[in-house]
């Protein structure tokens, strides 16, 4: 299916890079529902590298930058010292017509949500992560956000308030979806009553949780999947690595299976240099949860509008999760 993509790698790197380039091989990266990656070992000049090509899918969830927009956002983070693979060689039209594209450097380690959480070969790297990530975090919401260029909403109301923002943003995506979610409806209804007194604007990496990690033996290997990137509240980032299903099973562990909440709180405070408020991010966590409802429900839509991929049907059936989950914290209240 791929045998074409090889020549055109190498064509394209050849022209950017100014040297000779032999693609070595070439194979597709599964595990992920959203754009499309591949592994690719090339000679350039006499240097062999492993690189990754990660280009626009034929379909994209509501809010989800194009790789040329991720390709910027990166490069400000790389230079930010956040743990990221810097990007190289943005390109259109490579891997199919009208699609944004770029190449990554390889960094090794396990993604897999399950595997960080429960491998015992990473017993150690769990003791490190929480931390890590903490820091990582910390340092992606100090990036410079003037020049980012993010696209902006249409909804996004004058002084880019990030409450509002996500409430009009969700209202719209549950709007365009068929049928009705009694469940969802009630959680955007107590999110409207409900708002913080205040929120900070930052970067927000959009989608940082247990799968969007590579973790070795040492920790954090590098944090991956930019295309939510957005400017927005920093307490979304730290809400939703809380989300319930991003804890693969370690369900009494609320950050992400690795640790209590609180105590991932307190290393995101000393790293960030930011108080916390309990009420405001679990705020957040309502949100996530509705947001990653409504985005299984959009990824069930993709494959009913023709895209043949059994795991857009797989994420759809677990919307009903998420808004159970959403109900429950209502009721429970702030942990």
């Amino acid at each position: 299916m791929w045998e074409a993509l090889g020549p055109a790698v190498a064509q394209h790197l050849t022209s950017a890079s100014g040297q000779p380039v032999e693609v070595e091989a070439l194979e597709p990266l599964f595990g992920g529902a959203c754009q499309d990656n591949f592994r690719i070992d090339v000679k350039i000049g006499s240097t062999s590298r492993r690189l990754v090509l990660r280009s626009d899918a034929a379909g994209a969830l509501p809010g989800s930058l194009n790789r040329g927009q991720e390709f910027a956002v990166i490069q400000a983070a790389v230079a930010a010292g956040v743990p990221t693979p810097a990007a190289h060689w943005p390109t259109q039209d490579l891997v199919r017509p009208g699609a944004h594209a770029y190449f990554l450097d390889w960094r090794d380690g396990v993604a897999i949500g399950a595997k960080v959480l429960k491998d015992p070969n990473l017993e150690t790297a769990r003791l490190q992560l929480p931390g890590a990530l903490a820091a990582a975090l910390a340092r992606i919401h100090h990036v410079p956000i003037e020049g980012l260029n993010l696209p902006t909403p249409p909804s996004t109301p004058p002084g880019g308030d990030p409450v509002e923002t996500a409430l009009q943003f969700q209202a719209a995506t549950l709007g365009g979806l068929p049928g009705r979610r009694p469940g969802l409806v009630y959680a955007l209804g107590w999110l409207e009553r409900n708002r913080p007194a205040k929120s900070e604007r930052t970067l927000v990496h959009g989608d940082f949780r247990v799968g969007n990690f590579l973790v070795d033996k040492a920790g954090l290997s590098a944090v991956l999947d930019w295309e939510f990137a957005h400017l927005g509240s920093p307490l979304e980032d730290v809400a939703w690595l809380c989300v319930r299903d991003w804890r693969f099973g370690q369900l009494k562990r609320g950050a992400g299976g690795l640790v209590p909440r609180r105590t991932f709180y307190s290393m995101y405070e000393k790293a960030a240099q930011r108080e916390l408020v309990s009420a405001d991010v679990h705020f957040w966590e309502v949100v996530g949860n509705l947001r990653w409802a409504a985005g299984a429900l959009a990824q069930g839509e993709r494959f009913r509008r023709g895209e043949q991929d059994l795991e857009l049907l797989a994420v759809a059936r677990r919307a009903t999760e998420m808004e159970y989950e959403a109900l429950r914290l209502i009721e429970a209240g702030p942990a």
